[in-house]
């Protein structure tokens, strides 16, 4: 994992490259394009200085999502780089929104393109150049977790296949006096234009909030329940406040035997380990307690586990506490976002467990799937 400074100075210096590479291939891609009279090739130029905008976009997103968290705003500004990368999605749909509409004017009224032995090696060369650049800049964005890194190498890719296509209307126009131009730039446009709204669909999930990964969640709650006196972890929910930042909170299942000196000694121990092994800060642990004085809670809890669980749409039972004294009890279930009708669930399983304890009250709470797979 990058230190914030490091990590911000890969992404930087991997879209100056960007950057560079696109100008420079803009540049020699519309002097082709207007001395051959290729509106493909002229599409294409204007896909590559979108390109080089969209890694301005991103330099100027983690300069902005590096600024130290303030009074304003104290959980920082990493979510900033979602919204670049948002902006860059935005401006791949405009490439391609305005290349369909030039296409179309070509297919109305069509001009025949002139091409050059010199034409086509500078197409094919960018082909290339496009193929290392996305690949490149993409697998940079995939190591330090940067969407407008990713969004940018992808489609760095998608301009490879492009310009190939560009390349291969020529081929076919020198060959057989086919003109394919304005019919290939309007097939080009409708990729871009689906590429831009694929990338503006994910972005907008993740601004949205999206569940935390399932791996990274079982990290964490082993970490937890590597402690002696934890027998589990549970309703771990996960904040993202951009890019490998988090703050969450979790639920710990302990024996009832524990003081409030144990606990906060080791409650304070989970936070440090938790933060030191996988970077995430949590802001608040819960304790769940259960039983180990009672044989009858205890066979309780078994019993009332094989109950819960027997129905298909319950993920999990936790939390579980009989009190005798004051005739309750207590425990959390999970209910999967599968189920028809959750709450039809969960009135079930209400009723089959005060049908067993019909002299208890019960104090059983429905959880939300957060973090499990």
């Amino acid at each position: 994992m990058f230190e914030n400074g490091q990590r911000d100075k890969v992404i930087v210096r991997t879209s100056i490259i960007g950057i560079a590479a696109n100008v420079f291939l803009a540049a020699f891609k519309a002097v082709i394009g207007l001395s051959a009279n290729s509106i493909a090739i002229v599409m294409d130029a204007v896909n590559n200085l979108s390109d080089a905008a969209a890694s301005v976009i991103t330099i100027v997103g983690t300069k902005l999502a590096g600024k130290d968290a303030d009074r304003k705003h104290p959980f920082g500004y990493g979510r900033i780089e979602y919204l670049s990368a948002m902006i860059i999605s935005i401006l791949v749909l405009y490439a391609g929104i305005t290349a369909f509409t030039e296409s179309v004017k070509k297919i109305i009224n069509p001009e025949t393109p002139e091409y050059s032995t010199v034409s086509l090696v500078i197409v094919a060369v960018a082909v290339v150049v496009k193929i290392v650049l996305g690949r490149y800049v993409k697998s940079v964005g995939v190591k330090v977790n940067s969407d407008s890194l990713i969004n940018s190498g992808e489609d760095a890719t998608l301009d490879s296949v492009i310009s190939a296509s560009t390349l291969a209307a020529a081929v076919i126009f020198l060959l057989f006096h086919i003109s394919l131009e304005a019919w290939l730039g309007a097939v080009i446009a409708v990729i871009i234009i689906k590429s831009g709204f694929d990338m503006l669909k994910e972005t907008l999930s993740k601004i949205l909030g999206e569940r935390v990964d399932a791996e990274l969640a079982r990290q964490i709650k082993a970490t937890i329940n590597d402690f002696p006196d934890v027998s589990g972890s549970y309703d771990l929910i996960m904040h993202n406040y951009g890019p490998d930042a988090y703050n969450g909170s979790v639920h710990i299942e302990v024996p009832d035997t524990l003081s409030a000196d144990d606990l906060d000694k080791m409650l304070r121990k989970i936070q440090v380990e938790v933060y030191k092994k996988h970077n995430v800060i949590l802001t608040a642990i819960g304790v769940y307690s259960y039983n180990t004085k009672d044989e009858e809670a205890v066979a309780a809890r078994k019993k009332v586990a094989d109950l819960v669980t027997s129905d298909p749409d319950i993920l999990q039972m936790h939390g579980f506490y009989m009190d005798k004294a004051e005739k309750t009890i207590r425990f959390d279930v999970v209910i999967s976002f599968d189920a028809k009708d959750r709450s039809v669930v969960y009135n079930n399983i209400v009723a089959k467990v005060q049908k067993e304890y019909p002299d208890y009250t019960l104090q059983i709470a429905m959880d939300t799937d957060f973090s499990e797979a």
